[in-house]
């Protein structure tokens, strides 16, 4: 085998969410060749593609096609991709920032920022969680670390906060910093000069996605973070059920306006159906069905799948083990499934965006 004939070959592999090939995208390297051995390395867009066995797979076919004997070895790794041009000031180390939100509360969007900030980390990225909800912080809770304090570090002479780590992902939360049985009364600016701070003055380190746990609704914190931080994108979180809904189209809304302008990744079912643990097979549709589902189809937004309500999910974050820590399968591979969709709109916005001004500069 020739290094000619084993690029033809990877030449038609496609890259199923870039819509090119992997040779054209440059996205294998160290090939190498040895009688009927060759061996070459694939670099995924994020660590945490759920592709990639695909992609082995049509590459391994390929090359037997002109070399049935071929005993081909395909390796991985990852470069996430970032839209990101100038990383000097805020958030320099960070690749991605997700910011999770809904239009309500009580629809689970701090259950689902933790367990997608989890399956993002397990999928090999390197995950940081903020929990901006200055008013009612459930971080502390969900990852049983309620009385612990972060530590100060000092960069550059100024002192700046290291999150605490826990399941391989980096926390901050304000329940961290102050007393958990004291209520956080603060007017608007306060509370957003505390998210601003947790913006810049956290050593956050190099992440390839930081998630963001928002307050429910749509104000000022909102505001403070979309203007200081550059956004990648929101996740909406809703449940089925037709208030759930309206509140959801509200947070919608909100980031189509010209002061924000922030993409949606997409939509998230939250509480889509209850199946009893004696019957698996089951699904009782208790807050409706399939709402979340119109709503993204509504507003021509993807969606991100549906999480079932599970006990397991409840128990784990008052026990501060989260369900991705957990052993109930079903729901770990529910937020997986979730997690990778997430990462590939991602990687696909990140190349688009990319397109579009390396177009605009060449015009």
């Amino acid at each position: 085998m020739t290094q000619e004939e084993v690029l033809k070959a990877l030449g038609k592999v496609q890259e199923p969410d870039l819509g090119s090939d992997l040779v054209t995208l440059n996205m294998i390297r160290d090939l190498e060749i040895s009688g009927d051995a060759v061996s070459f390395t694939i670099v995924l867009t994020t660590p945490a593609c759920p592709l990639k066995e695909m992609m082995k797979k049509d590459c391994i076919s390929a090359i037997h096609e002109f070399n049935p004997a071929a005993d081909v070895q395909v390796n991985f790794t990852s470069s996430t991709t970032t839209i990101r041009a100038d990383k000097s000031n805020v958030l320099p180390g960070v690749k991605n920032i997700i910011a999770v939100v809904s239009g309500k509360g009580g629809v689970g969007k701090s259950t689902v920022s933790a367990n997608l900030a989890l399956a993002l980390s397990k999928g090999g990225a390197a995950v940081g969680l903020l929990d901006a909800d200055i008013y009612g912080p459930s971080v502390p809770i969900m990852f049983g670390v309620r009385g612990e304090r972060p530590m100060m570090t000092e960069m550059n002479g100024k002192a700046m906060i290291v999150p605490l780590q826990k399941y391989g992902i980096s926390l901050l939360s304000i329940g961290l910093l102050v007393d958990e049985r004291n209520a956080v009364v603060w007017r608007g600016p306060m509370a957003s000069s505390a998210v601003r701070q947790f913006i810049t003055d956290v050593n956050w380190g190099e992440l390839d996605y930081l998630v963001i746990d928002m307050p429910p609704g749509t104000g000022d914190i909102h505001l403070t973070l979309m203007q200081t931080a550059p956004v990648t994108g929101v996740v909406v979180v809703t449940t089925p059920q037709d208030v759930a809904l309206a509140d959801a189209k509200k947070g919608i809304a909100m980031f189509g306006q010209a002061q924000l302008n922030v993409p949606i990744i997409g939509l998230v079912e939250n509480m889509s159906y209850f199946t009893p643990a004696e019957l698996p097979d089951h699904k009782y549709y208790i807050f409706g069905k399939e709402g979340g589902r119109r709503l993204a189809e509504e507003y021509d937004l993807p969606f991100l799948g549906q999480i079932p309500l599970v006990q397991s999910i409840r128990e784990g974050g008052d026990d501060g083990v989260p369900v991705m820590e957990g052993s109930d399968e079903i729901t770990k591979l529910a937020f997986s499934e979730f997690a990778g969709i997430v990462a590939r709109s991602i990687s696909m916005r990140n190349a688009h965006m990319k397109a579009e001004t390396i177009a605009e500069v060449v015009e």
